[in-house]
């Protein structure tokens, strides 16, 4: 593809600003537009190292708002949209499931609405939608998900999303619209909000606080580090099929108290503790409802197709996460803290 303006949505999350990051840096003569509405998971410090860089647009706005983003189209004619702005978190989903409904569901229709109204001619134009594994459902102790595997979701979240999928998938049965669609596997490494898992641990670690695992720990999780998943971002963009889906996966599945135990002895070696103490720390809670037994994904197609295939293995990506988050204990005091969300004032509106 040539020159480009490209919209990515929910650019300032965990995903999308390792995605604005690679697109910014790999692709000078394409002007980025990061357009986020900067809800608590959203932190324009993720972005810092690349905002005053000549092909990047912050805009702080809301897929949701249906004159924004319509005149936001009109503005600048955008050729491609990546969208991951989303709610991810399927405890939050749990609690208030309008929420999801509102921004994985109407704000996706409200894109697809804008991108349908300004692509008059839909050659070389793009509308790429990232979802997650969790469409379809529980998984027993074999098998794996597949690009055509049904759809059976289980949470408020999951179900947002699969909504949010088929009415991709319907614009472009019904419109031409040219869509792909990625659902992929659980992400980790740096710049994760800590409510995830991974950030929590390490954050709780060093804060020697309980380590909360639901149920028995027997969950089991296919993990992807999110700088792999930019990069298969990247590719399904670029030489990705219209009209196609991708299973991103990593090829690590793990049970959640497994993982958490490799966790407490990395955290051990890396803190100077002996083996062992921060497994003491490790607390079993109330199971969450609906909880998915396991998700694991065949990527075959993405690495057959378009040559794709994770670059770390999991110890080695969870040690690189391990040392980021030691490495940036302020952005994660930050975080926790709240004081974040200031940034956008400080850097933006002064």
């Amino acid at each position: 593809m040539s020159t480009q303006k490209i919209l990515i949505t929910g650019g300032a999350g965990f995903i999308g600003s390792h995605v604005v990051r690679l697109f910014v840096q790999r692709y000078s003569d394409y002007e980025i537009y990061n357009l986020d509405t900067l809800t608590y998971a959203g932190n324009l410090e993720n972005l810092r190292d690349i905002e005053s860089s000549p092909n990047y647009h912050f805009v702080k706005g809301d897929i949701c708002d249906e004159a924004f983003i319509d005149a936001l189209f009109a503005e600048h004619q955008f050729d491609g949209v990546i969208h991951l702005a989303a709610e991810s978190h399927v405890d939050r989903s749990i609690k208030d499931p309008m929420a999801f409904i509102r921004t994985n569901v109407f704000g996706t229709v409200n894109l697809l609405n804008a991108a349908k109204k300004h692509w008059e001619d839909f050659t070389g134009k793009r509308f790429y939608h990232i979802s997650t594994d969790e469409v379809y459902g529980s998984l027993g102790d074999t098998g794996f998900f597949l690009e055509t595997t049904p759809y059976d979701p289980k949470s408020p979240y999951s179900a947002s999303k699969a909504s949010s999928d088929h009415f991709v998938r319907a614009y472009a049965n019904t419109y031409g619209l040219p869509v792909v669609i990625s659902n992929c596997s659980n992400n980790y490494g740096p710049y994760q909000f800590p409510e995830k898992l991974i950030p929590l641990v390490i954050h709780n670690i060093r804060n020697e606080k309980q380590l909360p695992v639901y149920g028995k720990g027997e969950n089991i999780r296919d993990w992807l580090y999110v700088i792999d998943h930019a990069r298969a971002i990247d590719v399904i963009y670029h030489e990705g099929k219209d009209n196609e889906t991708y299973n991103i996966g990593g090829f690590n599945e793990w049970k959640n108290i497994d993982l958490v135990r490799m966790l407490c002895d990395i955290m051990d070696e890396k803190l100077g503790k002996p083996v062992g103490t921060s497994q003491e720390l490790i607390t079993f809670v109330t199971d969450r409802a609906g909880h998915d037994l396991r998700y694991a994904i065949d990527a075959s197609k993405i690495k057959d197709e378009l040559g794709w295939e994770p670059s770390l293995q999991f110890e080695e990506g969870l040690r690189k996460t391990v040392d980021w988050y030691l490495e940036n204990q302020q952005w994660l005091d930050d975080v926790t803290s709240g004081e974040y969300q200031n940034y956008y004032q400080e850097h933006y509106k002064g």
